[in-house]
């Protein structure tokens, strides 16, 4: 594409440089071939000096494009012979007025004249209305050369005459604003093309960015992803395992400090079976399955046997109770509220004293909520430093459990008050 369009340039420029000789010269051999029938002696000798006159003004004109073209080192852009300015006013003003006058002498030289249909607009200034001037000027010489000669001879010449000069500088007046117009949307595409070219460009640039920022992005989302495992595994060690591990202690403890040996018995049967428990949770948790108590039971049925056995494991009077209309939950909704149970239950045996607790399944329209109470001695969680009431994951891990779901956790609890922990997950139906 572009070299096609610098060929019509070159051509262009050529035919601006030399077709005016070329039709001077078409001119002077056809007035040359009409001898004396056009013109007399004194015409003839009229015309002689006013073409020598046109062809020092055309190599004036010559000479001053190679200067100027020297000057500003500048290749001409599309059939612009040379920018409007005061030499190629005198120019174009100077060959009108000798090509008219040639014109006058003989018909033929309007073949010269017409060259100035082609330069106007390039060569005269386009206000006020310059270039629809000259091309008047010209359409004047080409209508006395139509309607047979200058000056008109007979009023049907002179009829002829004005016809052919408006339908000539209607035509001229015409095809030049329709050109002027072609040329503004050429220009008009040309700065779309390059705006457009600039705006790939840009885009190009983004979207190496974008693959470099994608690329980042997998990076911390693998190493995210990493880290979220990693936590999960802990948080379900935490809840299961090392609670489990820590009622085997407790109940081996309690078989060395008695001296009865059915009481013996029972304990060690106990801890016999935390143990098998806790073997099957840390099957589980790897494997990122369900725990144990809702393999065969629903959440109110597992957290009725849960805190059955902590209640009969701690000593502690505890109660279960459900509200409102039970529903099938989704396994992870399940898993997520077991957990956090689970976790609050074994905080309250460590860590407040309490003599009795509380466990409240509420379902409430689209929210299920877990309430956790105990009557221990409670705490100031303000005075207490992060995770160390806890004992790592306790309370950051429940909040973090209840938060994965799009739920929210809250607690309450001063010193002397007890403890009260409040879960809210989405009521997801189970699918």
């Amino acid at each position: 594409m572009t070299a096609r369009v610098t060929t019509v340039e070159e051509r262009w420029q050529q035919f601006f440089r030399w077709g005016p000789y070329a039709l001077l010269v078409v001119a002077g051999v056809l007035v040359a071939a009409s001898g004396d029938e056009l013109m007399d002696r004194t015409r003839a000798l009229v015309a002689g000096a006013l073409f020598a006159a046109v062809l020092a003004l055309q190599l004036w004109w010559t000479a001053h494009q190679r200067a100027v073209g020297e000057t500003r080192r500048e290749t001409p852009t599309l059939s612009v012979p040379g920018a409007p300015g005061p030499a190629s006013v005198f120019y174009f003003t100077a060959r009108t007025a000798l090509a008219f006058a040639l014109t006058w002498t003989n018909p033929f030289f309007a073949v010269f004249a017409c060259i100035g249909y082609f330069d106007a607009v390039h060569l005269l200034p386009p206000r006020p209305a310059g270039a629809r001037a000259g091309l008047v000027a010209v359409a004047l010489t080409l209508a006395g050369s139509q309607s047979g000669g200058l000056p008109p001879h007979s009023l049907l010449q002179w009829v002829a005459f004005a016809g052919l000069f408006v339908l000539n500088g209607c035509l001229a007046v015409g095809l030049s604003h329709l050109g002027v117009k072609e040329a503004e949307k050429a220009r008009e595409r040309a700065a779309t093309i390059e705006a457009l070219a600039r705006a790939n460009a840009r885009l190009e640039e983004a979207l190496e960015e974008n693959a470099a920022l994608q690329a980042q992005l997998l990076v911390q989302a693998r190493e995210a992803g990493v880290a979220d495992e990693r936590r999960r595994l802990a948080a379900e060690i935490h809840d299961t395992i090392a609670q489990g591990l820590a009622g085997v202690i407790t109940q081996l403890q309690a078989v060395g400090a008695t001296t009865d040996p059915a009481l013996a018995q029972v304990r060690l049967r106990r801890a016999a079976d935390l143990a098998r428990h806790s073997l099957g949770e840390a099957r589980r948790s790897v494997q990122n399955l369900s725990p144990v108590a809702l393999e065969h039971d629903t959440l109110p049925d597992a957290l009725r046997k849960t805190v059955a056995d902590w209640s009969e494991r701690t000593g502690i009077t505890a109660r279960f109770t459900v509200t409102g209309t039970e529903h099938p939950v989704h396994d992870e909704i399940a898993a997520t509220l077991l957990r956090i149970a689970q976790e609050a239950l074994a905080n309250a045996e460590r860590h407040s004293g309490a003599a009795r607790a509380g466990v409240t399944l509420s379902y409430m329209g689209d929210e299920l909520t877990l309430d956790v109470r105990d009557d221990g001695h409670g705490f100031d969680p303000a005075a207490v430093p992060a995770r160390h009431h806890t004992g790592g994951f306790g309370l950051d891990g429940m909040r973090a459990r209840a938060e994965r779901l799009a739920g929210s956790l809250a607690l309450e609890t001063e010193p002397g008050h007890g403890t009260a922990i409040s879960a809210r997950v989405p009521l997801a139906p189970h699918e």
